[in-house]
C-alpha cells in the first residue's frame, strides 16, 4: 500500500501533463511509497496517448480515470476516492515540480504534524511574455518560512499535501469538494475553511516549490483584469457562503467594495499618464470591487475548462 497518492486532474494539456509525470516519477521518493492517480477530465480524452505510455511504462504506479463532466470538484473528488495513500498530494497539470518534492513535503508534514502542507507555486513565462508582465509580479504569490501557521488566505490547492484522516465530511455526498463549485472555482477555499473550522493545522513548506507555466494568452491587461473582476466574484460568494449572517455581511461588504471602487478609479486615474504600471494596479481592484458587486446578479462565473 503506497504511503502518498499524487492527485492529478487534467484537462486538454497532454503535453504539459507528459512533463508533470516525466517529473513525478523521478521524484527521490522511494517509487514504492507513492502512487500516481490522473484523472482526464476532457470528453474527448486528450491525456489518453499520454497516459497509456506512462501506464505501459510504470503498471504498478500509475491510476488513470476518465470523467467526461466538465467539473473539477468531481474530478479532485473522484481521484481522491481512487486513491490509496494515506497523505495525498494535489498539483495542477500545467506545474512541474524538484527531484526532492514529495521528500520535502513529507519532511514538514511530519516535523508540524501538520493536516496540511502548501507549498510555493513559481511562474514560469513563456518567451514572449512582455517585460512588465514579468516585473510587475501579477503571477507571483506569497512565500514565507517553513512551518508558518497558514490562514484562509493563502490557502490554495494547485501544490499541496493533505492527510487523507484530516479531511472534512463530505458537503453534498460527493467528496471533500463541494460540487456547486466546481465551474465557478472557490471549491478549494470552501474546504479549506471548513478544515479550519474544524481545527485542523495547516502550515507552509517553502522548499517544496514547483513552476507553472504562463502561457502567452495570459500576459495581457484584458485577462490580468478579468482574473480580478471573477476573484471579486469568488470571494463574494465564499464570504456569504461561510457568514454567520450572510445579511449583514452583504451589506458591510457591498459598501466596502463601492468605496474602494471609487477610491482605486480616482487614483487609477490620477496615475494613469505619469505611472501607467501603478494605474494598472489600481485598475485592478477597481475590477476586484465590480466583480463583488457583480455577484448579486446572480450569474455564478465559468472558469475551470478555460484558459
Amino acid at each position: 500500500m503506497p504511503e502518498l497518492s499524487v492527485c492529478i486532474c487534467t484537462y486538454r494539456r497532454p503535453q504539459l501533463l507528459a512533463r508533470l509525470l516525466t517529473a513525478v516519477f523521478a521524484q527521490n521518493l522511494a517509487a514504492q511509497r507513492f502512487e500516481v492517480v490522473v484523472l482526464d477530465n476532457d470528453a474527448q480524452q486528450s491525456a489518453a496517448s499520454v497516459l497509456a505510455e506512462f501506464a505501459a511504462r510504470f503498471p504498478q504506479r500509475l491510476t488513470s480515470l476518465t470523467l467526461s463532466v466538465s467539473n473539477i470538484s468531481l474530478a479532485r473528488n473522484a481521484v481522491i476516492a481512487a486513491a490509496r495513500g494515506q497523505y495525498l498530494c494535489l498539483i495542477d497539470d500545467d506545474e512541474c515540480p524538484q527531484p526532492d518534492w514529495l521528500e520535502q513535503l513529507l519532511r514538514v508534514q511530519q516535523q508540524y504534524a501538520a493536516d496540511v502542507v502548501f507549498a510555493p507555486v513559481v511562474p514560469e513565462y513563456q518567451d514572449g511574455v512582455p517585460e512588465w508582465i514579468r516585473r510587475g509580479g501579477y503571477f507571483e504569490r506569497a512565500r514565507m518560512p517553513s512551518g508558518t501557521r497558514i490562514d484562509d488566505k493563502n490557502a490554495r490547492s494547485g501544490n499541496v499535501l493533505l492527510r487523507r484522516a484530516a479531511l472534512a465530511p463530505s458537503v453534498d455526498g460527493n467528496g471533500p469538494f463541494d460540487t456547486a463549485y466546481g465551474n465557478s472555482g472557490g471549491e478549494d477555499t470552501m474546504l479549506f475553511r471548513r478544515l479550519l473550522a474544524a481545527g485542523a493545522g495547516m502550515v507552509w513548506c517553502d522548499e517544496a516549490a514547483v513552476s507553472e507555466q504562463v502561457p502567452l494568452e495570459r500576459a495581457s491587461a484584458r485577462w490580468l483584469l478579468q482574473r480580478s473582476f471573477r476573484t471579486g466574484q469568488l470571494f463574494m460568494r465564499t464570504e456569504l457562503a461561510m457568514a454567520a449572517q450572510p445579511r449583514r455581511r452583504a451589506a458591510y461588504l457591498v459598501l466596502r467594495a463601492l468605496l474602494q471602487a471609487v477610491l482605486a478609479a480616482l487614483l487609477a486615474l490620477g496615475l494613469l499618464v505619469f505611472k501607467p504600471l501603478r494605474a494598472f494596479h489600481w485598475a485592478r481592484i477597481v475590477a476586484s470591487q465590480c466583480g463583488k458587486l457583480n455577484h448579486f446578479r446572480g450569474k455564478k462565473p465559468h472558469i475551470y475548462g478555460q484558459a
